[in-house]
């Protein structure tokens, strides 16, 4: 029987010493219960049905059936959250994990450092908390899916000829934070290639899963999304999306800095580092988008664009995994607009159809 008071957890996979290392982590914290343990997919969805667990955290690689296969029969039927929990090597098909309806991914805790193993539990206590719904049974997003409905897009050579200062000198500044990887598949997937400005992303992630996160992303949405690197020249229509180990900011001439990290950054890569940027370069003609997200990171950034007389846009409640930083950004005033990810996507498309000014 379960304790009431207790976080239930159902750990999957298929290393009894994965197992092992996880059992322990929870139960040397006193939030967390661990009523039983998977060796691969099937046996997953038989106790998720029976246990009804507040939290599971599922691994990709397994025999018989696989993580991909079993969060997607779980989410369909009986839905819990879902924590990935993946080695980086495997960080694309953790991410094509968040289509079939996991919350969120992370990396295989070291169980040496106790940073690691904080953060661990801080995310799985976090995903624990959110209300999930069943979906129905509908094809996941994937390449041939989503491309299929979409314009051909732009080839990574058409990109790099499609200069910044098109739609306008408009620079796309957006933070996002955990339930961000469903929500900008999604908006970015509505934008195509309509939106002919540089897109600069900031989405907190574990330490090497960015590359893996860029790939999904270019793969399912029809927009080049490419990893940012040190001196890229900002092109228009294309994504860039911030490593996490260093902070993106966008320089003057309008190519990417990448830098240190600060000692005592709690979110990482830093949102309000890259939107103060933007706002700083672009001023008028910067577009804030504040997504999902915990903390109020992003927050100062999403100011700081107001008050250079940019466009400021927020997800809303009713959209958002976590209504969290962006809530407190427009609690604050520095939201013009609070939308859906649908709505969002389509007022990005007006603004880079309209000249600079007011919102269209």
């Amino acid at each position: 029987m379960t304790n009431p008071g207790k976080i239930s957890v159902l750990i999957v996979d298929d290393s009894s010493l994965a197992r092992s290392v996880l059992r322990s982590i929870f139960e040397d914290d006193g939030d967390f219960e661990v009523i039983a343990e998977a060796a691969n997919g099937l046996e997953a969805i038989e106790m998720t049905r029976r246990l009804r667990p507040n939290l599971v955290t599922m691994d990709l690689e397994m025999p018989e059936m696989g993580g991909l296969e079993a969060i997607e029969e779980i989410m369909c039927s009986k839905a819990v959250p879902i924590l990935v929990v993946s080695g980086v090597a495997d960080a694309q098909r953790a991410y094509g994990a968040i289509s079939r309806g996991a919350v969120e991914v992370v990396g295989k805790p070291n169980m040496t450092s106790a940073k690691d193993v904080e953060d661990f539990i801080d995310k799985a206590r976090l995903v624990s908390t959110i209300p999930m719904i069943t979906l129905p049974r509908t094809k996941p997003i994937s390449a041939s899916s989503r491309l299929d409905a979409m314009p051909t897009p732009a080839s990574a050579a058409v990109a790099d000829a499609i200069p910044a200062k098109d739609c306008n000198g408009r620079i796309i500044a957006i933070a996002s934070s955990t339930g961000g990887p469903q929500a900008l598949a999604t908006l970015l997937g509505l934008l195509g290639q309509a939106v002919i400005c540089p897109v600069v992303v900031a989405q907190h992630i574990a330490d090497g899963f960015a590359p893996g996160m860029a790939d999904w992303l270019n793969s399912i949405t029809g927009l080049p999304v490419r990893m940012a690197t040190e001196g890229d020249r900002l092109q228009g229509g294309t994504v860039y999306l911030s490593p996490s180990e260093v902070n993106m900011t966008v320089t003057p001439s309008r190519h990417v800095s990448l830098e240190s990290r600060t000692a005592t950054q709690i979110y990482r890569p830093s949102c309000d580092s890259l939107l103060r940027s933007v706002a700083e370069v672009a001023g008028r003609r910067a577009v804030g988008v504040i997504l999902t997200g915990m903390g109020s990171d992003g927050v100062g950034g999403m100011e700081a664009i107001h008050k250079a007389g940019g466009v400021t846009l927020g997800q809303d409640e009713d959209s958002s995994v976590i209504f969290g930083m962006n809530a407190i950004a427009i609690e604050r005033g520095w939201v013009q607009r609070v939308l859906s990810i649908e709505e969002l996507a389509a007022v990005l498309r007006d603004l880079a159809a309209s000249p600079v000014g007011p919102l269209p």
